[in-house]
Parts: C-alpha cells; structure tokens; sequence
C-alpha cells in the first residue's frame, strides 16, 4: 500500500470513519473518470483542489462538487489572500499527493479548507483516497465536518 493511501486510511480511522477504499480499474485522476469509474452523477465526486496563497506561503483545498469549476477571484476573497496556481511539484511537497489523487483528508499538515455546497445536495460523495485509482465515500456532512472546511461561494 502507498504511503500516501496508507495516510488516507489512518485519517479516515482515527475520525471513526468506517470508509471503504476502492482501487478502480482504470485512472480516477478527472472527476468525469471518477464518477464513470464508480458509477454515480458527476457531482457527487468530491474535487481536492489545491491553490497556492500567496501571502501566507501556504496550500489551501478547495473542495468542490464534480461539474463545479473553482473561479479564482471568488476562492481568493473567500480565503483573505491572492492565490495562485499549486504546480505538482508544490502539490506533492505540501500535501503528500499526486495531482488527480489528492485526497481532502491525510495531508502531510494541515490545510486550509474551502467547502462547496453543491457537495451537501447528496446523501454520498466520493474522494480521491490517495492515488489516481482510489476512491472512498462518505457522507457530506462527515466530510466536511472531518476537513474542518468553511462553506462559501468559489465557483464560477
């Protein structure tokens, strides 16, 4: 098991949750391969997406429903400071995780984060679980209450 799952599976532990982790055949890097992999609407796959701030030399997660695109304007006044684009090497450094496997939950340290809630509309979601092929599923509320993420406005 990698490292980066392996963080996964002990964050999901520790919180009592009783996720379970599935390997896909094929890549769940996009949100679209995600939801054809696991069989659901696209929405309810649950985006990590990763921002640079720029002011406070941080990494911010803004998590976000499949079919939602982050507007960068509306993400930067919600977190209080310009943001920037995390490049992968920033992503894996920071987080632990490949880009199109980072999960909301096992970062290296904690981070920052964004709730969107197009995400609450849904008994469950799914998240990356580490890797570009796992994926778990949670309860939206168990979620957001597990990232400690604040609820706003940030998609286009």
């Amino acid at each position: 098991m990698s490292d980066s799952l392996e963080r996964v599976r002990a964050a999901l532990d520790a919180a009592g949750v009783a996720a379970e982790i599935r390997e896909m055949p094929g890549s769940t890097r996009t949100a679209t391969d995600a939801a054809d992999a696991v069989g659901c609407a696209l929405d309810q796959i649950a985006k990590s997406i990763i921002f640079h701030g720029t002011d406070s030399d941080t990494v911010l997660l803004f998590l976000t429903a499949g079919g939602n695109r982050v507007d960068p304007a509306k993400a930067a006044a919600l977190a209080g400071e310009a943001l920037g684009r995390a490049d992968a090497a920033l992503v894996r450094a920071r987080t632990g995780f490949a880009i199109g496997g980072v999960a909301p939950v096992g970062h290296l340290s904690p981070v920052r984060a964004f709730w969107d809630p197009r995400l609450a509309d849904f008994a469950q979601v799914w998240a990356a679980a580490g890797t570009p092929r796992h994926v778990f599923s949670i309860a939206p509320d168990r979620l957001l209450a597990l990232t400690g993420a604040r609820t706003g406005d940030f998609v286009a």
